[in-house]
Parts: C-alpha cells; structure tokens; sequence
C-alpha cells in the first residue's frame, strides 16, 4: 500500500500513530518535498509545528530503519513564487500531485483539502478531529487539584505554584533538572492534542513562541531565540466562583442588569480579573442575555451557549464589526491591553453594546489614565458607568463616573470652572479622583480623601464660623516619596536648588531660582502640566525671592487666662493648649467675635488679613480683653 500524507497529518502526529497500531504497517509512506518545504520554513521562522513534524518525519525515517515501513521522498520543492501563493492553494496542489503521481492513497485532516482531492478523484482517507476520550498528557504528572501553574525548564528542575488564590507557595518538583529531550517530547505532544482535541486552540505562533489553550490549560512553549533556553508554561483558572460567590454581588447585578451597562473590571495581574468576568458573563446568560465574548488568547471558562470569539485575521476590530452584525447583548472583552482594544470597546459601547472589560492596572486612576491616553476623556462616562477593582480575588471596592462642571479640586485657588469626570467610591459616594483637561493635558488625579470631623456639633448658624487649620500633618513615607519625584522632574529644569513642600495628598508648592521658573513652567505651562499628569499631583511653582520674603517674624502677645497671640508676616495664632480639641467662642470683652475649632496642638490658626483677625487686633489694640469659652 502507498500513502502520500500532507502536512497536517505530519505535524499533528497521527501518521506514526496509525503504523504503530499496525493498520499501515509494511506501507511505502510516500513524503511530498513541498511537505519537508513547508516544516523546514515553519521551523525556521521558529514555529513548534515545524519542529514538531520534523521530529515526526524523524521518527518515521527510525521506523523505515527498522523495516516497519518503506519511507520514499518524492515531488518537487515548490519555488519562491509558489510559497509566495500558499495560502491560495499552490502547495497543497504539488502535495495532491504526488499522490496523483504515484496512484497512492491520499491521507489529510484538513477538510478543504480532502474536498479537493476527492473532487481529483483520488483515494481519500481524512482524519476528522478526535472525539471523546483521550489518554493523558505527560504534563499531567507534574498537576494536581491545588497546582495553579508548572514551569518546566531545561537545566533546571521543574517547579510549581501550589496553593489558593491568597496562600501561594513555589514547590520544587524533583531534583534533577529537565533536558531538552524531553521537552521537546512534551511540546509534540501538546501541539497534537490541540489540533486533535475540540476543546483544544493554537491560540498564538511567532517566531519563538506557541502559545495552546487546552480546555482551561493555558499553555506556552517558548524556544530560542525567543527565550535562552526551552520551556514550557502551563496555568490554570485559579478557582471556579459564581457571581453570588462575591461580596458586592448585589450592587453589581443592579447595574448590569439596568441601564449601567459599561463595565470595567481592573486590578493587578493574577488578582482574579478573568474569573469575575467569567462570572459575569454565565450570570447574564443565565437572565436571558446574549452574551459573547472577545478573548485573545480564549482562555475563559464558560458555558457553550456562549460563543468565544477571537482576534479575526488578527485585529479585534475585525471581531467587533462582525459581532456588531450578530448584534448581542453583551459583550465581555478579556485583556484590553492596546490602542486598538480601548478603541474597540469605546466604539462598541457607544453603539449601544453592553460591555464588560477586563483591564490590568495596579489603581483604577492608572486604568483610567490609560482610556485618557486613546479617547477622548469627555466621552468616558458614556462608555464606562461602573469601575470594580478586584485583589486577591474580591471585589475591594466599586467606582462610579459623573460629569459635572466645576473647578477641579487641588488646583490653585483660581482655577477655571471646566467639566470635571468624577470619580466616586459607590459606597461612600465621595469622589476619590478627578479627570479634567489642564492646559491643554488631559489629568487623572486622585484626591485626598477626607476624614468626617467628629465631636460636638458647630455653634448656631447667626454668628460667622471659622473652621480652624487643620495641623500640619506628620511626615509619612508617602510624602517623602512624592517630594524626591517633584524634585527630581522639577529639577529637569532648574539650574539652582528646588525646595518642595507637600501640603497635601494632591498638592505640593515649589520653590526654585527666580530665573528658572520660566524654564520649569515651560511654553503656555507645557511643563508643569506634563509633571502633573504624570506624578497625579498638583504643582505650584514660586519664584525663591518669594520664599525669602515670607520668613516670619514673629510677635507674641501674652493674655489673660494663660492665652497667647503670636503674630507673624501672614498668619495670626491664638494658643490655648487647656482648649486643645474643643470647639470655644472667642470674645472680645464682653462681645461676641466667632466661633472656632481648636486644633490638637492647642492652636486657632487665622490667616492674618481677614477680617476677624483684624477685627480681633483692633479690639487688642483698645485694650479689650480677648477671651475663649468653650462651647
């Protein structure tokens, strides 16, 4: 019996498999050149498939040398012009050729290619995907119910994550190192089964690296001159939650269920992202939603009545403009990580598509920032209504968006009223970040979160209430970090010292050389704000003369009752250290004059030009006595 096999069957391995069994044994296997041609080129573009069928035809030539078969060569090696024309059928035709040649039975298992040949009137043996059972993968000694991924390496033992999503631990898995013999055994095998297999993908194939997905295996083989050495890479869904699994599972069933149909998922890479949206996803099929979605590489686990699609002809605009044809309700996007991927979900949205989309960020203002850097920042609560931050796989904390039109918060005082994005923790409905446009740069900025003042209500509503300074806050490591960035961006530009001053969580003050602020504040403010969107600070550059000119002098007034007044350039303080914390009516003689809040320091701070501060010197000045009484 004469076979000519093409390439398909070469490198998913069933030819050898078929003589093993003894169905062709004694057969004259007959190898097409343009088969040889095209692993050669697959192999030197570094792809496994190609080093996969050349191992095949290798284990071929051993069973020709051992008389189990007749191995013969034959055919012609097609040309430039001919690979140039593959993908219309040119090569395909000189393998069908050879077998036309020499009268030989015909074995593929690509359908288009059995098709063909039938119609040449050939003996046709096609070998359909296998179904059902299949006998376990050598990788399957290295897994358990608790191994979360494997890395196996050559020279170098193989080692696993072993544990949950919170407990996780690296486990060495034997001493001996692994050999490239091995892997490359592995590799085959796994490349087989994924051809073979329904469940199984070849999801990704460049120069290097082939990337599989094998029902929830995800694996990587990587080769040189990608990686330093071989290795394959396997991982797998940590663990299988419903949507009812979650703490937040309420709220955000409310709004996917309603009109708040554009969803971001985010957080850190292995957070447990992909299988909240997985959750997601089975959960709105399960209300009656038509529920896609848009995976590369197509690694969640859901019910087949939902359809994964990936890249077409490798773009994810490809995909969208055919499922905005096939017009579902849903659509859940996994790994939006290019331009073209924020684009698409944008567009997608705003078509009116229900969207959820899974970004990795270690903050949300950092996913945020990354839609403002390829939309336009006006449109964001249009295509994003709901934010869920996912760590250690729970649900920490739900963000909604708002656009309003006001001054942003931690700009200078006479900022511009613009429209501002805001974005507000769902539970406790204060806005934690702010996205407005700022000369002409589009900021995210997070904000200062603000602490509720406890203690005894304020004074009645007739007098004017003055809300005390709060004390300078302690020097923590967050600011220390903030100062030596502003310093160091500022510094850019600067030929002289800069003095930088945290006031806040969102705000800093810097002090450089006179002749270099223009410098630092750059054309229109061109520099400042490119510092201030990337650092999420506001910077307020004075000139040092400034700083020169506000050292204090000061002047302190002794008072009846152990009170003191200390007077300085800009600044008024009244110090009662027995009135620390407490809310006190400031009179002068018997005359009421307002009402303010001692800080912890036992301080009122009153900036010196206003009004009741030179209300309250005047009144010193004429010899009233001024006096506290706590409220």
């Amino acid at each position: 019996m004469k076979i000519v096999p093409d390439t398909s069957v070469v490198i998913d391995g069933r030819i050898t498999s078929l003589i093993k069994t003894g169905e062709y044994k004694g057969a004259t296997i007959i190898i097409p050149e343009a088969v040889v041609a095209e692993l050669e080129a697959q192999a030197n573009q570094g792809r496994e498939i190609g080093f996969s069928g050349l191992t095949e035809l290798q284990e071929l030539f051993r069973m020709s040398g051992e008389n189990v078969i007749e191995l013969r060569f034959a055919g012609e090696r097609p040309s430039l012009d001919q690979v140039k024309l593959s993908s219309g059928g040119e090569i395909d035709a000189l393998i069908r050729n050879v077998a036309i040649d020499h009268d030989a039975r015909f074995i593929t298992s690509d359908l288009v290619q059995a098709e063909v040949a039938k119609a040449k009137g050939l003996d046709v043996t096609y070998l359909r995907p296998q179904i059902g059972d299949f006998s376990p993968l050598s990788i399957d000694q290295y897994l358990d119910e608790e191994t979360i991924a494997i890395t196996l390496k050559e020279r170098a033992p193989p080692v696993a994550k072993i544990g949950k999503l919170r407990e996780t631990r690296l486990v060495t898995l034997r001493d001996a190192p692994m050999t490239e013999y091995e892997l490359k055994g592995m590799a085959q095998e796994l490349l087989e089964r994924a051809k073979r297999d329904p469940d199984g993908f070849i999801e990704l194939e460049k120069r290097g690296i082939t990337v599989v997905q094998i029902g929830s295996l995800r694996i990587s083989i990587a080769r040189r001159p990608f990686s330093d050495g071989m290795e394959i890479t396997v991982v797998r869904p940590l663990v299988d939650l419903s949507l009812d699994d979650y703490d937040m599972a309420p709220e955000i069933k409310q709004r996917i269920l309603g009109n708040r149909r554009g969803v971001l998922i985010a957080g850190p890479p292995g957070a447990g992202k992909t299988t909240l949206a997985q959750s997601l996803a089975t959960f709105l099929a399960d209300n009656n939603f038509v529920v896609k979605t848009m995976e590369a590489p197509r690694d969640l686990q859901v019910p087949d009545h939902i359809t994964q699609y990936t890249a077409l002809e490798g773009s994810m605009a490809n995909t969208a403009e055919a499922l905005l044809l096939v017009r579902p309700d849903y659509v859940v996007f996994d790994e939006i990580r290019k331009s073209e991927d924020f684009s698409v979900y944008a567009d997608m949205r705003l078509a009116g598509m229900g969207m959820v989309g899974v970004v990795h960020a270690m903050e949300v203002h950092d996913c945020l920032r990354r839609f403002c850097d390829r939309v336009d920042y006006s449109i964001l609560p249009q295509i994003i209504n709901t934010v869920i931050y996912v760590v250690q796989g729970a649900i920490t904390k739900i963000y909604d968006l708002e656009l309003a039109i006001k001054a942003p918060e931690g700009m200078p005082g006479d900022a511009h009223i613009r429209p501002v994005i805001v974005v507000r923790e769902h539970a406790r409905r204060e806005p934690e970040i702010e996205i407005f446009r700022y000369e002409g740069e589009t900021l995210v900025m997070p904000l200062a979160r603000k602490k509720n003042a406890g203690g005894p209500p304020a004074a009645p509503a007739e007098p004017p209430v003055v809300a005390a300074a709060a004390a300078e806050p302690e020097e923590n490591v967050t600011w220390k970090v903030a100062e030596k960035e502003v310093q160091r961006e500022i510094g850019r530009y600067t030929t002289g010292p800069v003095e930088v001053r945290i006031i806040s969580d969102n705000k800093a003050v810097v002090y450089i050389e006179d002749k270099d602020v223009p410098a630092a504040i750059g054309k229109g403010g061109k520099n400042v704000s490119a510092i201030v969107n990337k650092l999420g600070i506001g910077i307020d550059i004075r000139p040092r003369s400034e700083l020169e000119a506000q050292k204090p002098v000061e002047e302190e007034m002794q008072l009846a009752g152990g009170i003191r007044i200390r007077l300085d350039k800009k600044q008024l303080t009244i110090i009662s250290p027995e009135n620390r914390g407490k809310i006190v009516d400031v009179f002068a003689g018997k005359e009421y004059l307002f009402t303010a809040t001692v800080n912890e320091e036992g301080d009122i701070l009153l900036a010196k030009n206003s009004t009741i501060a030179q209300e309250m010197i005047k009144r010193y000045n004429e010899g009233e006595t001024i006096r506290l009484r706590p409220v």
